[in-house]
Protein backbone atom coordinates (compact mmCIF):
# COMPACT_ATOMS: atom_id res chain seq x y z
CA UNK A 1 0.00 0.00 0.00
CA UNK A 2 1.42 3.34 -1.04
CA UNK A 3 1.94 5.94 1.69
CA UNK A 4 2.29 8.90 -0.68
CA UNK A 5 -0.52 11.44 -0.58
CA UNK A 6 -2.61 12.19 -3.62
CA UNK A 7 -1.71 15.34 -5.52
CA UNK A 8 -3.81 18.38 -4.72
CA UNK A 9 -5.78 19.41 -7.84
CA UNK A 10 -5.04 22.85 -9.20
CA UNK A 11 -8.04 23.15 -11.56
CA UNK A 12 -11.81 22.95 -10.89
CA UNK A 13 -13.13 19.39 -11.04
CA UNK A 14 -16.68 18.21 -11.75
CA UNK A 15 -17.49 15.19 -9.62
CA UNK A 16 -20.52 12.84 -9.63
CA UNK A 17 -22.70 12.44 -6.56
CA UNK A 18 -24.79 9.57 -5.24
CA UNK A 19 -27.89 11.17 -6.70
CA UNK A 20 -28.53 10.26 -10.34
CA UNK A 21 -27.97 13.13 -12.74
CA UNK A 22 -26.42 15.47 -10.10
CA UNK A 23 -22.82 16.58 -10.21
CA UNK A 24 -20.82 19.04 -8.10
CA UNK A 25 -17.86 21.17 -9.02
CA UNK A 26 -14.85 21.23 -6.68
CA UNK A 27 -12.79 24.41 -6.79
CA UNK A 28 -9.38 23.91 -5.12
CA UNK A 29 -8.16 26.70 -2.82
CA UNK A 30 -5.64 29.11 -4.23
CA UNK A 31 -2.18 28.28 -2.88
CA UNK A 32 -0.93 30.93 -0.41
CA UNK A 33 2.24 32.67 -1.41
CA UNK A 34 5.16 31.96 0.91
CA UNK A 35 6.58 34.93 2.79
CA UNK A 36 10.33 35.21 2.86
CA UNK A 37 12.20 35.42 6.17
CA UNK A 38 13.40 38.91 5.28
CA UNK A 39 9.84 40.12 4.75
CA UNK A 40 8.70 38.57 8.03
CA UNK A 41 11.51 40.29 9.92
CA UNK A 42 10.62 43.58 8.29
CA UNK A 43 6.99 43.20 9.30
CA UNK A 44 7.99 42.44 12.89
CA UNK A 45 10.26 45.49 12.99
CA UNK A 46 7.53 47.73 11.62
CA UNK A 47 5.14 46.33 14.21
CA UNK A 48 7.57 47.08 17.04
CA UNK A 49 8.06 50.63 15.79
CA UNK A 50 4.31 51.09 15.63
CA UNK A 51 3.86 49.87 19.21
CA UNK A 52 6.66 52.13 20.49
CA UNK A 53 5.15 55.07 18.66
CA UNK A 54 1.75 54.37 20.16
CA UNK A 55 3.23 54.23 23.67
CA UNK A 56 5.12 57.49 23.18
CA UNK A 57 2.04 59.17 21.74
CA UNK A 58 -0.06 57.96 24.66
CA UNK A 59 2.48 59.29 27.17
CA UNK A 60 2.60 62.69 25.47
CA UNK A 61 -1.19 62.90 25.35
CA UNK A 62 -1.46 62.00 29.05
CA UNK A 63 1.21 64.56 29.90
CA UNK A 64 -0.58 67.26 27.91
CA UNK A 65 -3.92 66.48 29.53
CA UNK A 66 -2.34 66.46 32.99
CA UNK A 67 -0.65 69.79 32.34
CA UNK A 68 -3.80 71.47 31.10
CA UNK A 69 -5.91 70.18 33.98
CA UNK A 70 -3.35 70.73 36.73
CA UNK A 71 -3.37 67.02 37.56
CA UNK A 72 -0.22 65.87 39.38
CA UNK A 73 0.90 62.50 38.10
CA UNK A 74 3.28 60.31 40.10
CA UNK A 75 6.83 60.14 38.71
CA UNK A 76 7.54 57.30 36.35
CA UNK A 77 9.91 54.66 37.75
CA UNK A 78 13.34 54.56 36.10
CA UNK A 79 13.81 52.05 33.33
CA UNK A 80 17.12 50.99 34.81
CA UNK A 81 16.91 51.45 38.61
CA UNK A 82 20.17 52.33 40.36
CA UNK A 83 21.97 50.02 42.69
CA UNK A 84 21.57 50.32 46.45
CA UNK A 85 24.66 51.68 48.24
CA UNK A 86 26.24 49.36 50.78
CA UNK A 87 29.10 50.82 52.84
CA UNK A 88 32.33 48.84 52.85
CA UNK A 89 35.65 48.93 54.67
CA UNK A 90 36.93 51.23 51.92
CA UNK A 91 34.27 53.75 52.97
CA UNK A 92 35.48 53.67 56.57
CA UNK A 93 32.77 51.25 57.65
CA UNK A 94 33.21 49.54 61.04
CA UNK A 95 30.57 47.02 62.08
CA UNK A 96 28.25 47.87 64.96
CA UNK A 97 29.61 46.58 68.25
CA UNK A 98 33.17 46.36 66.92
CA UNK A 99 36.00 48.53 68.25
CA UNK A 100 39.20 48.66 66.22
CA UNK A 101 42.64 49.75 67.33
CA UNK A 102 44.18 53.16 66.74
CA UNK A 103 47.05 51.23 65.17
CA UNK A 104 44.98 49.44 62.50
CA UNK A 105 46.63 51.34 59.66
CA UNK A 106 45.26 48.90 57.08
CA UNK A 107 41.77 50.27 57.74
CA UNK A 108 40.85 53.50 55.90
CA UNK A 109 38.79 54.50 58.96
CA UNK A 110 42.14 54.88 60.76
CA UNK A 111 44.70 55.59 58.04
CA UNK A 112 42.68 58.45 56.51
CA UNK A 113 42.27 60.37 59.76
CA UNK A 114 43.97 63.73 60.10
CA UNK A 115 47.58 62.75 61.02
CA UNK A 116 47.65 65.27 63.88
CA UNK A 117 44.44 63.90 65.37
CA UNK A 118 45.70 60.33 65.03
CA UNK A 119 49.03 61.16 66.69
CA UNK A 120 47.26 62.90 69.58
CA UNK A 121 44.90 59.96 70.05
CA UNK A 122 47.79 57.49 70.13
CA UNK A 123 49.58 59.59 72.73
CA UNK A 124 46.39 59.71 74.81
CA UNK A 125 45.99 55.95 74.46
CA UNK A 126 49.45 55.35 75.93
CA UNK A 127 48.54 57.49 78.94
CA UNK A 128 45.12 55.84 79.31
CA UNK A 129 46.75 52.39 79.32
CA UNK A 130 48.59 53.39 82.51
CA UNK A 131 45.16 53.81 84.09
CA UNK A 132 43.95 50.48 82.75
CA UNK A 133 41.81 52.08 80.04
CA UNK A 134 41.75 50.96 76.41
CA UNK A 135 40.61 53.41 73.74
CA UNK A 136 38.62 51.57 71.07
CA UNK A 137 37.59 53.20 67.80
CA UNK A 138 33.97 52.74 66.74
CA UNK A 139 34.13 55.20 63.83
CA UNK A 140 36.81 57.33 62.22
CA UNK A 141 37.17 58.64 58.71
CA UNK A 142 34.11 58.12 56.48
CA UNK A 143 33.56 58.57 52.77
CA UNK A 144 30.97 61.14 51.69
CA UNK A 145 28.79 58.35 50.30
CA UNK A 146 28.90 56.50 53.63
CA UNK A 147 28.03 59.68 55.53
CA UNK A 148 25.05 60.32 53.25
CA UNK A 149 23.93 56.72 53.71
CA UNK A 150 24.08 57.14 57.51
CA UNK A 151 22.05 60.34 57.31
CA UNK A 152 19.41 58.86 55.00
CA UNK A 153 19.12 55.76 57.17
CA UNK A 154 18.68 57.80 60.35
CA UNK A 155 16.11 60.09 58.71
CA UNK A 156 14.11 57.04 57.64
CA UNK A 157 14.23 55.72 61.21
CA UNK A 158 13.60 58.77 63.42
CA UNK A 159 12.74 61.68 61.13
CA UNK A 160 14.88 64.48 59.76
CA UNK A 161 15.01 66.77 62.81
CA UNK A 162 16.24 64.10 65.21
CA UNK A 163 18.53 62.55 62.61
CA UNK A 164 20.35 65.81 61.90
CA UNK A 165 21.07 66.23 65.61
CA UNK A 166 23.33 63.18 65.41
CA UNK A 167 24.39 62.83 61.78
CA UNK A 168 25.79 65.76 59.81
CA UNK A 169 25.61 66.13 56.06
CA UNK A 170 28.68 65.00 54.08
CA UNK A 171 29.60 68.65 53.51
CA UNK A 172 29.55 69.41 57.26
CA UNK A 173 30.75 66.13 58.70
CA UNK A 174 34.07 66.18 60.54
CA UNK A 175 34.32 62.45 59.94
CA UNK A 176 34.39 62.96 56.17
CA UNK A 177 37.25 65.44 56.52
CA UNK A 178 39.09 63.04 58.85
CA UNK A 179 38.92 65.44 61.80
CA UNK A 180 36.68 63.43 64.15
CA UNK A 181 36.77 60.06 65.85
CA UNK A 182 34.24 58.08 67.90
CA UNK A 183 35.57 56.22 70.94
CA UNK A 184 34.32 53.39 73.15
CA UNK A 185 33.64 51.83 75.58
CA UNK A 186 32.00 54.13 78.13
CA UNK A 187 34.94 54.18 80.56
CA UNK A 188 37.22 55.24 77.69
CA UNK A 189 34.82 58.07 76.84
CA UNK A 190 34.80 59.32 80.44
CA UNK A 191 38.59 59.12 80.62
CA UNK A 192 39.01 61.08 77.39
CA UNK A 193 36.49 63.71 78.50
CA UNK A 194 38.48 64.16 81.71
CA UNK A 195 42.05 64.06 80.36
CA UNK A 196 41.81 64.50 76.59
CA UNK A 197 42.49 68.25 76.71
CA UNK A 198 46.05 67.48 77.83
CA UNK A 199 46.53 66.19 74.28
CA UNK A 200 44.32 68.81 72.59
CA UNK A 201 41.39 66.36 72.30
CA UNK A 202 37.87 67.49 73.21
CA UNK A 203 34.29 66.31 73.21
CA UNK A 204 32.67 68.72 70.77
CA UNK A 205 28.95 67.74 70.77
CA UNK A 206 26.98 67.86 74.00
CA UNK A 207 24.76 64.95 72.96
CA UNK A 208 27.62 62.68 71.83
CA UNK A 209 30.05 61.69 74.62
CA UNK A 210 31.77 59.35 72.16
CA UNK A 211 32.67 62.02 69.55
CA UNK A 212 36.07 63.72 69.84
CA UNK A 213 38.06 66.20 67.80
CA UNK A 214 41.41 67.96 68.00
CA UNK A 215 39.90 71.24 69.22
CA UNK A 216 42.46 72.96 71.46
CA UNK A 217 46.17 73.23 72.06
CA UNK A 218 47.53 70.53 74.38
CA UNK A 219 47.12 71.51 78.02
CA UNK A 220 44.50 74.20 77.33
CA UNK A 221 40.81 74.11 78.15
CA UNK A 222 38.38 72.76 75.60
CA UNK A 223 36.07 75.27 73.89
CA UNK A 224 32.33 75.26 74.70
CA UNK A 225 30.58 72.28 73.18
CA UNK A 226 28.03 72.61 70.42
CA UNK A 227 24.58 71.31 71.28
CA UNK A 228 24.60 68.66 68.57
CA UNK A 229 25.76 67.92 65.03
CA UNK A 230 23.24 70.41 63.67
CA UNK A 231 24.00 73.32 65.97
Amino acid sequence: MSTSSAPVPTRPLTLPTTEPGRRVTFVPPRPRARTSRRVRRRRLALGAVAVAGAVALGASVIGALAGSSGLQLPPMPPVFPGTVFTPSVDDGFIEDGVQVSLWDDDLPAISRLNPELLAAMRAAEARAADDGIRLGVTSGWRSAAYQQWLLDDRIASVGEETARAYVATPEQSRHVSGDAIDIGPVDAQYWLISYGSEFGICQTYGNEPWHFELATTPGSECPPMRTDANG
